[in-house]
């Protein structure tokens, strides 16, 4: 008798997807974005709904985010009674505040209601505080509870971040128990795929995936099939290390405890997913001073953001002028030198650049540690730096040597370049370790330091050179 067909790897006759096809796979298309725009623009209600029918709510979500302001006020209001609550739940923060302030308290307590727990808390954390206490009298009591719960812990926590809903058995129960009980209980998850084997005292005790328990007979006891290498989380656990504890172990889902130990929910793999796609975001709009918000935030918005940033920088800039300042007889004695000095500092701070994204990147992903061996990482950064900056510094000496007809020149402009480049590697690396000894995120603070480190030395190595040798 034949079994199931399988795939096998070696299967060569695959399908090939071109890279211009990808965009059927995931997202609404051009001529979608362009059949409902027309649509609104005759309020042609029917032919809207039909338009949407078919889409998952990731896609709706990202339907409304490509709709201009008055079309997204107008496909909200219009279509607000189809609208699957997990479609607001995919919404982009910016564009999400827009359409719960258009929803009303009503109507978002039948949206938080429809929701998974961990999908309604994100939903309700982010209003104010008493738009989210009237959503919460809206919900149903036991529903409240429950969100109330999650929302005491604090912010960026396991505890904000775990479902409610699992599917926790008794220790002492068979195969055969646990399979009836759970075709005829009600209240469980839409999806789930581990059964939490707990003690008399509710503590988790094992694991057993629900594909284990389908397979085994109906006397097996649970105890003899489920898995005892638990890794369950504290609730007030911050989110980064919960990823953290995903990606080292290659988790599907885990257990979240009270300060008891008792069990009181499960954080899955798909809300993991979100944590590091969004620290990774945000670690990279911190380097470069802008805001995760920034797409489809208003331009007041977007421009207060950056402007603190390019404050910092002006500051920077400022420090960097005042040094070039105490130099200028240098510079009027050989002009190359301002022609030149740019360069020195670019590079400078494009290498040390290149170092820090590495570096913080690593402490997010845990590989730095206080137990690494730090010399050993600081001094690889050095060699690196210093690799790199004696070719560029053959290269860039010899154009200057040429360019001005002054082989001296290219000597200091050499010389300045292996200092800041060098010295780019090194900031590159101890900047954000000591922000984080210090208990500061060092996505935030590391780059505008490192900038005023390699303008200042790099401005200084050059003309202080030039000054030696040249005039």
């Amino acid at each position: 008798m034949a079994g199931p067909e399988t795939l096998k790897p070696e299967d060569e006759d695959r399908p090939r997807v071109d890279k211009a096809d990808e965009e059927e796979f995931y997202g609404p298309s051009e001529e979608l974005l362009e059949n409902v725009s027309a649509a609104l623009a005759e309020s042609d209600i029917p032919q809207v709904e039909a338009l949407i029918e078919d889409l998952h709510p990731a896609d709706v979500a990202d339907l409304i985010e490509h709709l201009e302001p008055e079309e997204r006020r107008l496909f909200v209001d219009i279509t607000r009674h189809v609208i699957e609550p997990e479609t607001i739940s995919h919404l982009d923060e910016t564009v999400r505040e827009e359409v719960v302030d258009q929803l009303g308290p009503q109507a978002l307590a039948q949206v938080v209601s429809g929701l998974d727990t961990d999908d309604a808390v994100e939903l309700l954390e982010d209003l104010e505080p008493e738009q989210q206490e009237q959503v919460l009298q809206s919900v149903p009591a036991e529903d409240r509870v429950l969100l109330q719960q999650s929302l005491t812990f604090p912010e960026d926590s396991a505890g904000r971040l775990m479902q409610r809903e699992l599917v926790a058995v008794p220790a002492h129960w068979t195969v055969g128990e646990t399979i009836d009980f759970l075709r005829a209980e009600k209240e469980l998850p839409d999806d789930f795929y581990n059964l939490f084997v707990v003690d008399a005292m509710h503590k988790p005790a094992g694991s057993v995936p629900l594909s284990r328990a389908m397979r085994s007979p109906r006397a097996t006891k649970l105890t003899d099939i489920m898995e005892t290498e638990l890794r369950p989380v504290p609730a007030d656990m911050d989110q980064e290390a919960v990823a953290y504890l995903f990606r080292q172990y290659a988790l599907v889902s885990t257990p979240v405890v009270d300060e008891a130990g008792r069990l009181i929910g499960v954080v899955t793999v798909d809300d993991v997913v979100r944590v590091i796609d969004e620290e990774a975001e945000e670690d990279l709009m911190h380097i470069v001073g802008a805001s995760d918000t920034d797409f489809h935030a208003p331009p007041l918005i977007i421009a207060w953001q950056r402007v603190r940033w390019l404050v910092v920088t002006l500051i920077n800039t400022m420090i960097a002028a005042t040094v070039i300042s105490q130099f200028q007889e240098t510079i009027r004695h050989t002009v190359a030198l301002a022609v030149l000095m740019p360069i020195v500092a670019a590079m400078g701070g494009n290498a040390g650049v290149q170092v820090i994204t590495v570096t913080v990147r690593a402490l997010a992903t845990r590989d730095i540690t206080p137990q690494s061996n730090l010399l050993r990482i600081i001094g690889k950064e050095l060699i690196v730096g210093f690799l790199n900056a004696l070719v560029f510094a053959a290269i860039l000496g010899v154009i200057a040597a040429w360019w001005f007809g002054h082989v001296e020149l290219g000597y200091v402009l050499a010389g300045a370049m292996i200092f800041n480049m060098v010295w780019a590697g090194m900031a590159g690396t101890l900047i954000p370790l000591v922000m984080d000894r210090l208990g500061i995120d060092p996505a935030i603070g590391a780059g505008p330091f490192l900038t005023t480190t390699t303008d200042v030395l790099g401005f200084f190595s050059f003309l202080g050179l030039a000054t030696l040798f040249l005039v």
